[in-house]
């Protein structure tokens, strides 16, 4: 996917990844529709008989549409899991409330912590769950430590205002309070009354 997208606000970035995988993926779903009229002949034959496509088939028939929601999840099966809703099928009634879960899952992935790493994790929940139950609860328990110590210190701004004033404190010179105030010039000094001399136009 291009740079320039994750370099967007998160909202516009997934509102663009949103629309995007809706017109990809409903995409491979129609032209799985419309296969098997032209199954037989051409790349079409090629794709649709894919390993890929007959592991994701085979799924769906099992699982259903579960299957082309947790496909968004995944590196690799997406495409397929799309393709083999069409070729197998499915009701758009049942596609579509899928493709708007999954797709929305995707997008927002895709946007912070990208669909690799979530990718990594699947394929270690297929080989070992409890394990990728262990690591996703590892990944829980440092997010809640990491915002439980930002909310404790206010967040960055608030540490960097901190050794800001720890550096004024150590250094006074460098401290704006520390400046010494202007000093009344001698002529000033002259003009102003002594304590308990009279002023000027009080012997009238």
């Amino acid at each position: 996917m291009m740079q320039w997208v994750q370099e967007l606000p998160l909202v516009p970035a997934v509102a663009f990844l949103y629309v995007v995988i809706w017109c990809r993926a409903g995409a491979t779903y129609l032209v799985g529709r419309g296969a098997r009229r032209a199954a037989n002949r051409g790349r079409v034959a090629a794709f649709l008989t894919s390993p890929g496509v007959s592991r994701a088939t085979a799924l769906i028939h099992r699982w259903g549409a579960p299957v082309v929601a947790l496909s968004f999840l995944t590196v690799g099966f997406q495409t397929a899991a799309n393709a083999a809703a069409g070729l197998t099928g499915m009701p758009a009634r049942r596609y579509l409330p899928a493709l708007a879960v999954g797709g929305l899952a995707w997008a927002v992935i895709y946007a912070t912590v990208g669909l690799v790493a979530v990718g990594a994790w699947f394929e270690l929940f297929l080989i070992s769950p409890w394990g990728a139950v262990a690591v996703l609860a590892l990944v829980v328990v440092l997010v809640a430590v990491i915002l439980r110590h930002r909310r404790r210190t206010g967040g960055i701004g608030a540490a960097a205002r901190a050794l800001e004033l720890e550096a004024q404190a150590e250094d006074p010179a460098a401290s704006p309070a520390a400046l010494p105030e202007p000093s009344a010039s001698s002529g000033d000094r002259a003009a102003a009354p002594r304590p308990g001399s009279p002023t000027p136009g009080a012997q009238d």
